[in-house]
């Protein structure tokens, strides 16, 4: 379905000299322009701040109500609906994990240094952890449940890369434990 245009209101100032601003104000968007700017200025300047307040709510994370939805779906994908976490959310004290479980209270946590990565790698390391629901440890039965979701080699490798690049410790998985068996390893993994 195609994304609907919101309702525009145009407030212009005498005061203002230069800059254009806009804002979501309840179910319209308000630009903020110079009194002095043209008809033509001011189509372009009301498409070009949809466009940038588009953008900045596309990258905007999703909040913890998505991501208990997003739980929900991998869940039913991957795990044919059997990890029912009862609260799944971000958290900002996480520095050494991605993400961590505690399957006694049923309770996921992904790490705010997620936000922002690629879909896929947010999707593995909720998934790991729905994992974490239905088998506790990293044995040889949990890994086979991750054998399901196609992009597990793939996003560890860039959580790898992550962590390479910014010079922190060897995260050998999301939450901080062991590695996979064998066969199962991302790169950088070791033998």
């Amino acid at each position: 379905m195609p994304a609907r245009t919101p309702a525009v209101e145009v407030r212009r100032s005498a005061r203002r000299s230069r800059t254009v601003s806009a804002r979501r104000e309840g179910d319209r968007v308000v630009v903020f322009l110079p009194a002095r700017m043209s008809a033509e200025e001011e189509e372009h300047w009301v498409a070009a701040m949809l466009e940038r307040l588009a953008a900045r709510e596309k990258r905007r994370p999703a909040g913890d109500d998505a991501l208990a939805r997003r739980a929900e779906e991998l869940s039913g994908r991957y795990l044919a609906g059997r990890a029912r976490p009862l609260g799944v959310r971000w958290v900002t004290n996480q520095t050494t994990r991605w993400g961590s479980c505690t399957p006694a209270e049923g309770t996921v946590r992904l790490s705010h240094r997620l936000q922002g990565m690629p879909e896929y790698v947010v999707d593995y390391v909720l998934l790991h952890e729905l994992a974490h629901l239905l088998v506790p440890g990293h044995g040889p039965r949990f890994w086979k449940l991750l054998e399901a979701y196609p992009l597990t080699e793939r996003a560890r490798g860039y959580l790898e890369g992550v962590v390479a690049a910014a010079g922190l410790p060897h995260l050998p998985d999301p939450c901080g434990q062991e590695d996979p068996p064998t066969g199962l390893r991302g790169p950088g993994d070791g033998g």
